[in-house]
């Protein structure tokens, strides 16, 4: 049944339903009814938008069939074929497959899709990125820094691609024209809710086992900075900041301090009581 193969697909890839909504622009009530089977024939338009999220491959197929009817248990079964890996199995292939529009990561074969930064989070990356860019010219250095969205082929394996908030690369023969092949100099990852356990957890050993000199994770809820310098005797050494705090840049051995107290202030405030958008 069609509820049932889309049911299977969306687990294979390890996304939500609220994922699949924002994503496919479909909402959840809709999806919900699609997948418990109590929709029988969805609208066209529907199942175009969810097939271009969950069959990457194979959505423009789609246009080939003249109604619903035309494109749903044999489409489907034909076309499947192709997604019969599970989570732990997918590669870089896989991975540039996806529609250019669908933001994700490949973490150990895995698939992990990302969600829309908010406006506070890309008014942060802003910030940074002028600050740090502000200083590698007037150094002269050769550093370049950047903001996702950018591929990083962290392990140089066709398993892992990974999209950090900002990297700073000082290692030219790394720069690719589809981003960069190795492990960049510097990392920060800003923390939304839904990036929380793998910012924290999974890319601190990603980053220091790929080698990654610098690691940062900007947490905007809990208005703290924590460091990690990867190049320790021993450890990974640990800092902790505040956003009422000068944050000293490791790779350039302090002589890039950033003022989290003023880039604070200069953050925009949501007003609670403003009328939201429609």
């Amino acid at each position: 049944m069609l509820y049932e193969k889309l049911n299977e697909q969306k687990k294979k890839m390890g996304i939500t339903t609220e994922q699949l909504s924002k994503l496919s622009g479909v909402p959840v009530g809709t999806i919900n009814k699609i997948l418990r089977g109590e929709t029988k024939a969805p609208r066209y338009d529907t199942l175009q938008a969810l097939e271009k999220i969950l069959f990457p491959d194979y959505g423009k197929k789609l246009e080939e069939c003249g109604s619903a009817g035309d494109c749903t248990d044999d489409f489907i079964q034909e076309k499947t074929e192709y997604f019969t890996k599970k989570q732990g199995e997918y590669t870089i292939r896989d991975y540039r497959k996806l529609p250019e529009d669908m933001r994700a990561e490949l973490i150990d074969g895995t698939l992990v899709f990302l969600e829309a930064p908010d406006f506070t989070h890309q008014e942060l990356v802003a910030e940074l990125i002028f600050e740090f860019k502000l200083y590698i010219r007037k150094k002269g250095g050769l550093c370049r820094i950047l903001s996702s969205p950018l591929d990083v082929q962290l392990d140089c394996d066709d398993k892992t691609m990974v999209q950090p908030d900002i990297v700073l690369v000082c290692q030219e023969d790394r720069i690719t024209r589809k981003g960069i092949y190795g492990a960049p100099d510097f990392c920060i990852e800003v923390v939304s809710d839904s990036s929380r356990k793998r910012d924290y957890g999974i890319k601190v050993q990603k980053y220091m086992n790929a080698g990654v000199r610098e690691y940062w994770i900007i947490d905007t809820k809990r208005k703290k900075i924590v460091c990690y310098w990867f190049e320790g005797k021993d450890a990974p050494e640990i800092t902790m900041y505040t956003f009422q705090d000068y944050v000293p840049v490791g790779i350039y051995d302090g002589s890039l301090e950033i003022d989290f107290s003023d880039i604070a202030k200069r953050l925009w405030k949501e007003n609670k009581a403003a009328a939201p958008i429609p």
